[in-house]
């Protein structure tokens, strides 16, 4: 067979795809997922698949738990800014976030990153973030798909999103409608600002400002604007488990889209609802902010914005103070923020 390159023969480089490139990043990704591994994974990468051992993890008789989420238009920011490994950690937090609401530890995660041509200097920082994520939430990557699509994204830009299983224990799943009751205690964990929600609001507010990302934060002098509004959303996966486990905790609410207002309900009976007291805790400057500069009513903010409570958990009023003290000893910034009462 004549191999010779005919004179006016294309291939995939010329039409925008750079498969050596993807095998750097291989290369690159490859000490990322090792350094995730824990019981019941093999972390080996460039299969067709990834394995998991739900015996070799502890359990014996598991409910499978999935979720599914991204970043947002805060990758937009994370372009405009060139910094790009915290909102790997962002990926991870929102889709282990939703699940442990659920009552489920992570168990593994995959990724999807797709962009208009690769870079596998920045893809691998993107990586590197998912990496520390997972880490965080004590899950294994063990896999992902990156595409390279030219003309679909703009140069240099590019999107992802994060793919988690988890399992609990059958009969241990959130939320426990059946113990919940009229007094329960609602307990909320501190946000480390907007996490991954609200941010065309944000882009938007920033924009009106006039104020430059490469700026400093006027509510946090110290930090450039874009490196304060690129915090990386709080992974609760670790300090909530000994809890979710022990039975203390009857349900969560993980406060992403649709803010204060519409995710508590998501964790209670119909009968219930949960009377929130903005006034137990202290908001981030960053909301006052938000809020002062956008002209924002305190409705919006509370539908759009976690205004500072990132995961919010139903108890006892019996378990309410051993509760506070465990997450404080876990390191949470934990308050007594509101009850449970019979819906009107």
């Amino acid at each position: 067979m004549d191999h010779t390159k005919h004179k006016n023969s294309l291939d995939y480089a010329q039409a925008g795809v750079n498969i050596d490139a993807g095998n750097a990043l291989v290369a690159k990704v490859k000490p990322l997922a090792a350094s995730t591994s824990r019981p019941g994974a093999d972390t080996a990468l460039a299969g067709f698949g990834g394995a998991f051992d739900l015996k070799a993890a502890g359990f014996s008789d598991p409910i499978l738990i999935s979720g599914t989420d991204g970043v947002g238009t805060k990758l937009k920011l994370a372009n405009e800014c060139d910094i790009h490994t915290s909102v790997g950690i962002d990926l991870v937090a929102m889709c282990v976030n939703d699940i442990l609401a659920q009552g489920a530890e992570p168990l593994f995660f995959l990724d999807y990153f797709a962009t208009s041509k690769l870079d596998p200097d920045q893809a691998a920082e993107v990586v590197a973030g998912i990496a520390e994520g997972c880490r965080q939430a004590g899950c294994a990557l063990i896999g992902g798909e990156t595409a390279e699509m030219p003309g679909m994204y703009t140069n240099g830009e590019y999107d992802m999103a994060g793919f988690v299983v988890g399992a609990a224990e059958r009969g241990e799943l959130l939320p426990c409608h059946y113990q919940m009751q009229e007094g329960d205690a609602l307990i909320g964990l501190a946000s480390s600002g907007p996490h991954s929600n609200g941010y065309s609001l944000i882009r938007k507010i920033v924009e009106i400002s006039g104020i430059g990302w490469n700026e400093p934060a006027p509510f946090d002098p110290e930090q450039t604007l874009g490196q304060a509004l690129l915090e990386p959303t709080r992974i609760y996966v670790k300090p909530l488990l000994p809890l979710i486990k022990s039975g203390v905790v009857k349900g969560l609410a993980h406060i992403t889209g649709g803010g204060l207002i519409e995710n508590p309900p998501r964790m209670l009976p119909d009968h219930l609802q949960a009377e929130i007291n903005p006034a137990k805790w202290v908001r981030p400057a960053v909301f006052n902010w938000l809020e002062q500069v956008g002209g924002i009513e305190t409705h919006e903010m509370m539908r759009t914005f976690n205004c500072g409570i990132g995961m919010i958990l139903c108890v006892s009023m019996d378990n309410l103070n051993e509760a506070l003290l465990e997450l404080e000893l876990a390191g949470e910034s934990a308050s007594f923020i509101g009850t449970v009462q019979a819906k009107e």
